[in-house]
């Protein structure tokens, strides 16, 4: 299992909200790149970026933070955020993201990801994030009738190479991730799944690890906070 640490970008800063909200942002580093130098040195072996703003928006607006971030770093990175259409996929691939992440356009336009994931193999994820198992977008502002377990179904056969699976309600909110629904999902689709959400302690990481079902787990606030040891966090993973 790969542990993703996490850098969400609002105005430049590396911040994590609570529950989804905006107006609930606790910066913990005005220089994401250095967040991202201390990732790469304690041996992370991928970063997790999102723009926040620019998942409100509909498109990129933490450009320079991100470019910055991987002029800093040799790891792969994700990103998320933002990405509505085939040009904004490519230019962010084109600068050298690993991976783009979509999530929006996954419920409103399926055909995109399908054309993004044949078009560029292995560097098209999708992002679902759910609250109680439906699927919300846009930043996660507007919530919709689409199960999350379904949605993850329709890009089965798509080439797709993650799907992200974040619980609303626990991110961010330091109380563990949903093991169950997260472990639930993973078993519906042949597709690799990463945990996102409420990631907390070593405990959540082992019982992640437990189910034999689970790729991944993205983790932010618990690693800012100290929670985490992320040399123990890695540990942890690898074990998994």
């Amino acid at each position: 299992m790969i542990l993703y640490p996490a850098i969400d970008l609002k105005d430049g800063q590396a911040v994590r909200l609570l529950r989804g909200e905006m107006s609930a942002a606790t910066v913990f580093n005005d220089d994401p790149a250095a967040q991202a130098r201390s990732f790469a040195e304690a041996g992370c072996e991928w970063v997790h970026l999102v723009d926040l703003n620019g998942a409100f928006a509909g498109r990129p607006v933490n450009a320079d933070a991100v470019e910055a971030i991987l002029a800093a770093v040799d790891l792969p990175c994700q990103l998320g955020g933002g990405i509505r259409d085939m040009a904004t996929i490519e230019a962010w691939l084109g600068k050298g993201l690993a991976r783009v992440i979509l999530g929006t356009v996954a419920v409103e336009d399926p055909d995109l990801v399908r054309a993004a994931a044949r078009a560029h193999p292995g560097r098209i994820a999708v992002g679902i994030d759910a609250r109680g198992g439906r699927v919300a977008t846009k930043g996660w502002a507007e919530e919709t009738d689409v199960m999350a377990t379904d949605l993850a179904q329709r890009f089965e056969d798509a080439g797709v190479a993650a799907i992200i699976y974040t619980d609303i309600d626990r991110d961010g909110a330091m109380g563990g991730p949903n093991v169950a629904a997260t472990e639930g999902l993973a078993r519906t689709v042949s597709i690799p799944v990463i945990a996102s959400g409420g990631v907390s302690s070593l405990d959540d990481l082992r019982a992640l690890g437990a189910t034999g079902a689970i790729a991944g787990a993205i983790s932010g606030r618990a690693l800012y906070d100290g929670a985490i040891d992320l040399g123990e966090a890695l540990a942890v993973c690898r074990a998994a």
